[in-house]
């Protein structure tokens, strides 16, 4: 037997954690990359300035979030998919499917898996209450998309990694599509005012700040619109798209009630979810 790094064994000569050893460090590179730009992008063409005040809350959540994680379940999605791999399990494997439609087919499903999640955290109250510390951002930007309590962030790892095994996804397309998430929705928040064109042309094949600013707004009818956090066709496949708030330009962006400073801070955020609306 041969033991990965995280602890999971698989049998001599089967793939296993340790075959992708700078998978953390491949992302986190890439995390800060996007970040960086995004932050750099909101100067060069702002769509609203949003107060940096938010900054520690938003950046400690993500913090929270990632440390999570790497506490409960070290290996991840990734390790899931090494795990299921060295063993033979799930749906694509079974059925023979080869590794250049295996790895397409899960970027797909996956990315359904989180809409679909999404729309039940909307759905569901105990959900929503977790979900709710994400809306309660009073203003967008790039880091919104780190803006996510912990146990949410838990949630929806235990949800991934059960669905990587289930389906036998490729290694590799996990990571891709860990790293293709995590950028596309810092981006999809930022605080970029894309030329009109353009912004047309990108939402045929993403979500982008125009068609994600109206999930943000305060109307609930429009919270409850755009769930998709990268390809933007599930929202019109299940009829849940909407082209743009209804206030146009003047969205109000959050929850009534969550707005003020205090609501910000990384304790209350974190404790958010156990009260009760102002």
């Amino acid at each position: 037997m041969v033991t990965g790094r995280q602890g999971l064994a698989a049998p001599a000569g089967q793939p296993h954690l340790a075959a992708m050893p700078h998978e953390p460090f491949v992302r986190l590179g890439i995390f800060l990359g996007v970040l960086a730009a995004l932050l750099l992008a909101e100067r060069r063409w702002p769509w609203r300035r949003a107060s940096r005040a938010r900054w520690p809350g938003n950046l400690g959540l993500g913090l929270l979030g990632a440390l999570a994680v790497r506490a409960t379940v070290p290996a991840a999605a990734v390790g899931a998919a090494l795990w299921a791999e060295a063993r033979g399990l799930g749906l694509l494997p079974w059925l023979g499917v080869p590794g250049w439609v295996a790895v397409p087919v899960t970027l797909l499903a996956l990315d359904l898996l989180i809409y679909a999640q999404h729309r039940v955290t909307h759905a569901v109250p105990a959900l929503w209450r977790l979900h709710r510390v994400h809306h309660a951002d009073p203003a967008l930007d790039a880091t919104t998309g780190l803006r996510f309590h912990p146990l949410e962030i838990l949630l929806s790892m235990a949800l991934k990694m059960a669905a990587v095994v289930a389906l036998g996804a490729p290694p590799v397309a996990v990571l891709a599509f860990e790293v293709l998430l995590n950028a596309t929705t810092m981006f999809n928040h930022a605080a970029i005012r894309l030329p009109p064109r353009l912004e047309r042309l990108l939402r045929l094949v993403v979500v982008t700040p125009e068609m994600h600013r109206t999930h943000h707004s305060e109307q609930p009818a429009e919270t409850d619109s755009c769930f998709g956090f990268c390809l933007p066709w599930w929202d019109r496949l299940f009829g849940s798209y909407r082209a743009a708030p209804a206030a146009g330009e003047a969205v109000v962006i959050g929850l009534p009630g969550w707005r003020a400073p205090a609501h910000q801070r990384l304790d209350r955020l974190l404790l958010q979810p156990v009260r009760q609306a102002p």
